[in-house]
């Protein structure tokens, strides 16, 4: 049997190939193999040697920060620092991407007295960092260099350096920012997991600044947002199947609701518990509701958030919840494609 593997690497080799390519494609595969591979190794080496104190320092400086962590990168560097600056921003450390070039033109106005600079060089060299570094001195705002080279000039410049352990880059040239990118990304990715965990940040202040994402509405909407309501129809336990049954039919919900006096849900009736009903007997203006009503249903708050309602669904296995009110009311039924 071909499979669909087999029909492309056919697709490919009907190609012809550049004869100035010198690797045969099996060769290459092997590369890309060789690639994640070190790169793993890489980050692995990085969390053996990394240096705890200086880590310990830059949260310190973080946590301390009135303003914004204004991240500052050129270059590859500089889209690894926009990177971090989001990472930042979406969990709880204020943060913004300076663009260094744009800063010795007027966008160092921008910085402010309670700001704490993240500037990212893996040589420590970049021409656009290093013309700041006298008016970011000057200025007196704390600085954290995360670079390859404690030694370099903004490594000197810094207040503490997170270092880059690259030997060298997967880049088969050892020139293009490849495996020092990986680190550089895990550093900026270290820092804001440690500010998450001493902040207690959850899941809630996430999706604070993630409105519109299927996560913030799980975590900021609650039940009785999402809820059918007048769709559902609520029935008492006297009512008859035939009526039942004209009650029940067109509804999205599929559900009926049987309540008590006090309008407090006792069971549930679902067009499949209907049907059933309804081919077993023959006695349609005689059984009842009660009589063919399921007591086992799961019940929830209709102020309780969706993400708790998403879970206890997964936990009961079910498709739908019963929402009540703070004093068992009936109130709506939440189902899973609300969201």
């Amino acid at each position: 049997m071909k499979s669909s593997t087999d029909e492309g690497n056919a697709q490919i080799n009907v190609l012809e190939l550049p004869s100035s390519l010198k690797a045969d494609l099996n060769e290459t595969l092997t590369d890309v193999g060789q690639s994640f591979l070190k790169q793993g190794q890489a980050l692995e080496r990085l969390s053996q040697t990394y240096d705890e104190d200086a880590y310990r320092r830059a949260i310190l400086m973080c946590m301390q920060t009135t303003g914004h962590m204004i991240v500052i990168g050129m270059g590859k560097s500089g889209h690894v620092a926009r990177k971090i600056s989001a990472t930042l921003a979406s969990t709880g450390t204020p943060s913004f991407f300076l663009h260094p070039a744009e800063a010795s033109h007027g966008d160092l106005g921008m910085v402010t007295s309670g700001d704490t600079l993240l500037l990212i060089s893996y040589s420590g060299e970049t021409q656009e960092i290093v013309q700041l570094l006298p008016s970011l001195k000057a200025f007196g705002n704390r600085i954290i260099a995360i670079t390859g080279a404690k030694s370099s000039t903004i490594g000197r410049a810094a207040d503490v350096v997170l270092e880059i352990p690259v030997a060298e880059e997967v880049c088969p040239i050892n020139l293009a920012p490849t495996t020092s990118i990986v680190q550089t990304v895990a550093i900026g990715d270290a820092l804001a997991i440690s500010l998450m965990s001493l902040r207690d940040f959850h899941a809630q202040d996430f999706a604070r600044y993630h409105p519109g994402g299927s996560l913030g509405r799980r975590l900021l909407m609650k039940v009785e947002d999402l809820m059918h309501t007048t769709s559902v129809p609520v029935v008492t336990t006297d009512m008859v199947l035939l009526e039942l049954a004209a009650e029940m039919a067109g509804g999205p919900a599929g559900i009926a609701v049987v309540v008590d006096e006090g309008y407090i849900p006792i069971g549930i009736v679902t067009k499949g518990q209907l049907g059933v009903a309804l081919r077993v007997t023959r006695r349609v203006r005689e059984v009842t509701a009660q009589q063919c009503m399921s007591k086992e249903f799961s019940v929830i708050r209709e102020d309780v958030i969706v993400d708790e309602a998403e879970s206890m669904m997964r936990t009961d296995e079910v498709k739908f919840l019963v929402a009540v009110n703070e004093d068992g009311v009936f109130r709506g039924i939440y189902k899973h494609d609300e969201i």
